[in-house]
């Protein structure tokens, strides 16, 4: 089983002492409503950390939301990564990562809608949009997640997250890299849409995880942890909507 989301990969429903499947016997099984009743409630708690970040926000002094954009950004990321590792600690550390990841996408909202007014109530709706067209797509069979499909994803997920560390590094050097991740030209609108569509196709590699993990009678605690793959992939493509509508704000 394969998933382009970090958080949810082949391993995710193994022991790590014995390498077998995980049982939920005795604890309760991961079921599809508990996930997504889980999912809307980080859902909930992200939107409330980012509406007091938003609230927080002055275009006179931008300056101030770098401390909740370290805080929300670099501690939802290390969060994230010990939720990766620590699968049994997703009850708590998942509803934490919702809430700092709130943190940062509340001032990078913040930001982009002081220039460009009107813009993350597009990505917000477009989101939720891809969200809902590819769930219905899946549920009734017209997305089907093969292993090739999923192959597919996965390497070009893997692509992209080099070339976005590749960058990184490039910055951190004092070269400007590979300028068009970043700027406003039709090969930088166009990657921005190649990213857009890899993020939500995984979408459809979570659903399928997580109803893989439901047949096979996961441990309850799998619930926050599948959520917490789903709102990572939710952030992830939200930031990228935001990005490309940006870009074609900037030619108008």
């Amino acid at each position: 089983m394969r998933s382009g989301n970090p958080a949810l990969n082949q391993n995710t429903f193994l022991d790590v002492s014995t390498g077998q499947l995980v049982s939920g016997a005795g604890t309760g099984t991961m079921t599809i409503n508990g996930t997504v009743n889980k999912t809307g409630f980080m859902l909930l708690l992200l939107v409330a950390t980012a509406a007091y970040t938003w609230s927080l926000y002055s275009p006179e002094n931008p300056g101030a939301m770098l401390p909740w954009l370290l805080v929300g950004g670099i501690g939802g990321f290390i969060v994230a990564i010990v939720t990766v590792f620590k699968k049994t600690w997703s009850p708590v550390t998942a509803p934490l990562y919702a809430a700092l990841e709130g943190l940062f996408i509340g001032a990078v909202s913040a930001m982009f809608e002081s220039r460009f007014p009107g813009i993350v109530m597009q990505a917000v709706m477009l989101t939720m949009g891809v969200l809902a067209s590819l769930l219905l797509a899946y549920k009734s069979g017209l997305i089907k997640a093969t292993e090739n499909f999923k192959l597919g994803v996965v390497a070009a997920t893997g692509g992209i997250f080099v070339l976005y560390m590749v960058q990184i590094g490039a910055n951190l050097l004092g070269f400007q890299g590979m300028g068009f991740i970043h700027d406003s030209s039709w090969m930088g609108i166009a990657f921005s849409g190649f990213v857009v569509v890899i993020a939500a196709l995984n979408l459809v590699l979570d659903f399928d995880f997580i109803e893989t993990g439901v047949e096979a009678g996961a441990p309850k605690y799998m619930e926050w942890y599948g959520a917490f793959g789903l709102v990572v992939t939710l952030v992830w493509l939200y930031l990228e909507i935001l990005r490309l509508l940006s870009k074609l704000q900037s030619r108008n």
